[in-house]
C-alpha cells in the first residue's frame, strides 16, 4: 500500500535539486528567459522526444551522448529553439557548455522559441554564468521556459510507502501552441529523488505518455523540440513500482490538462470520450480526430452545440461506426440517440450551457464494440490567430 500526496510547491522541494530563472536578454522588457535544473548527485536520464522529423538541435545533442550516460545539469532557453539550424546548433550547444565557469557532467540543453534562428550564443553563455547553483528557485524557472503561455506549470508529490519511507515527483512544463499528439512546442522536466530503476524509467513513462500528452491537441501542429524529461538522482532510497507509476501518471496528467488548457487563446478545455469503439485503437482514432478537428474546435469557441460536426468527425476518421447505434451527449445532455434526433428547443438550451462550462466532456459511444480513449482538445478563436501572426514580432 502506499500513499500519495499533492504539494503546493515545485521541484526544487525535491531533496537534492535546485533550480531558478534569469534574464539573459532574449526577450524583451526585461523577462526571464533562461533557467536550469541542477541535481547535486548525477541522476538516471530518460526523455521522449516530438516524431517530427526535422528535431532541434538540443534533442541530437542528447542522442549523441553513450546510452546510459547520466547528467547532473539541464539548460532551458526560450525565444529561440534552436531548430532547422543544422550542425552548427549543435556546436553552439558544446560552445556555451565549454564556456561555462562550474563543472558538470553531461550537460543537457532544451529550447523552445522561433525555429531557424541561431541560438544567441553570448547572451546565453553570460546568463548561465551567473546562475547560483544553490538556488532553489522554481518559480522562476516555471516563467523562463514560457514562450507564448499564459501561466506557468507545475505539479509536485509525495509518495509514502508502508514501510514508512518516502519519495517526490515534481515537474514544471510549458506549452500552449504547436501541440498535436506524438508529444503535446512542449516541453516539460520531471525530477524525482526515487530510487527507479533504469529500465522502469522508459517503460513507465511511454506507457503514462500515451494517455496524457501524446492524448491532447490545441492546433494540430507537432513541434520540432517536443520533449519530456525525466531526472531520477535516487536520493530518497525509496522505490515502489506501482506507487512510482501512478504518481508518474498524475504528474504527466497534470502536466498535459494544464497545456491543454492554455491552448493559446483558449477558453474551453474539454474531454472527447469515445466508448464502445470496435477497439480501443479505433477509439483513439476517433477520439483525436475529434480534438484536432478546426470546425469542433470553433463550434467549442461560438458554444455551439453542432452534433453535426462530431458526427461527421467521427465518419471521416473511418472507424467503425453506424449512425443507427451512434449515442452523442455533452456530459449527460444527450443530443443524438442511434439515429434519432434529441435536439429540440429545450434539449438544445440544456446543451448550450454546458458549452458555456470551462471544462466538460463530449462523450460519443459508437456501439461497435468495447473499445474506448479519451482524448483531450480546446477550443480555437481569434486570439489564436492574432497570438500566431505576430509570434515572430
Amino acid at each position: 500500500m502506499f500513499t500519495i500526496l499533492p504539494i503546493k510547491g515545485y521541484l526544487d522541494q525535491i531533496d537534492g535539486f535546485f533550480c531558478d530563472g534569469i534574464s539573459a536578454g532574449l526577450k524583451p522588457n526585461g523577462k526571464l528567459d533562461l533557467g536550469f535544473i541542477y541535481s547535486d548527485t548525477l541522476c538516471e536520464t530518460e526523455a521522449i522526444f516530438t516524431l517530427n522529423k526535422f528535431q532541434a538541435a538540443p534533442l541530437k545533442h542528447y542522442q549523441r551522448y553513450e546510452k546510459g550516460f547520466k547528467t547532473n545539469f539541464v539548460l532551458i532557453n526560450s525565444k529561440n529553439a534552436n531548430a532547422l539550424t543544422g550542425e552548427k546548433g549543435i556546436e553552439d550547444i558544446n560552445t556555451i557548455f565549454s564556456s561555462l565557469n562550474f563543472d558538470l557532467t553531461n550537460p543537457l540543453m532544451s529550447s523552445t522559441g522561433v525555429i531557424g534562428n541561431p541560438l544567441p550564443v553570448e547572451k546565453i553563455v553570460a546568463g548561465a554564468n551567473s546562475f547560483d547553483l544553490s538556488s532553489k528557485n522554481g518559480e522562476n524557472l516555471s516563467q523562463a521556459i514560457m514562450t507564448t503561455d499564459a501561466y506557468s506549470k507545475t505539479s509536485l508529490y509525495e509518495v509514502k510507502l508502508e514501510d514508512g519511507s518516502s519519495f517526490k515527483i515534481g515537474s514544471v512544463a510549458k506549452g500552449a501552441g504547436m501541440i498535436n499528439p506524438n508529444l503535446a512546442t512542449m516541453l516539460c522536466f520531471i525530477c524525482t529523488d526515487a530510487a527507479v530503476p533504469k529500465e522502469d524509467m522508459r517503460e513507465l513513462l511511454e506507457q503514462n505518455s500515451h494517455t496524457t500528452f501524446n492524448a491532447i491537441s490545441v492546433d494540430g501542429d507537432t513541434s520540432t523540440n517536443d520533449t519530456v524529461l525525466l531526472l531520477a538522482n535516487k536520493k530518497s532510497n525509496a522505490y515502489d513500482k506501482e506507487a512510482f507509476k501512478e504518481t508518474l501518471r498524475l504528474v504527466m496528467h497534470d502536466m498535459a490538462m494544464l497545456i491543454v488548457a492554455d491552448g493559446e487563446g483558449a477558453k474551453k478545455a474539454v474531454a472527447f470520450e469515445v466508448i464502445n469503439a470496435a477497439d480501443d485503437k479505433e477509439a483513439e482514432i476517433a477520439a483525436k480526430a475529434l480534438s484536432n478537428s478546426l470546425l469542433v474546435k470553433t463550434a467549442l469557441f461560438g458554444e455551439d452545440p453542432n452534433f453535426g460536426r462530431i458526427a461527421s468527425t467521427i465518419g471521416a476518421s473511418r472507424v467503425t461506426c453506424d449512425e443507427t447505434k451512434l449515442v452523442i451527449s455533452y456530459n449527460d445532455v444527450v443530443v443524438f440517440n442511434k439515429g434519432e434526433i434529441y435536439f429540440d428547443a429545450a434539449q438544445e438550451e440544456k446543451a448550450a450551457k454546458v458549452l458555456k462550462n470551462d471544462k466538460y466532456k463530449v462523450i460519443c459511444d459508437l456501439g461497435a464494440g468495447e473499445g474506448k480513449f479519451t482524448a483531450y482538445g480546446c477550443d480555437l478563436g481569434y486570439k489564436y490567430i492574432e497570438i500566431n501572426a505576430d509570434y515572430r514580432t
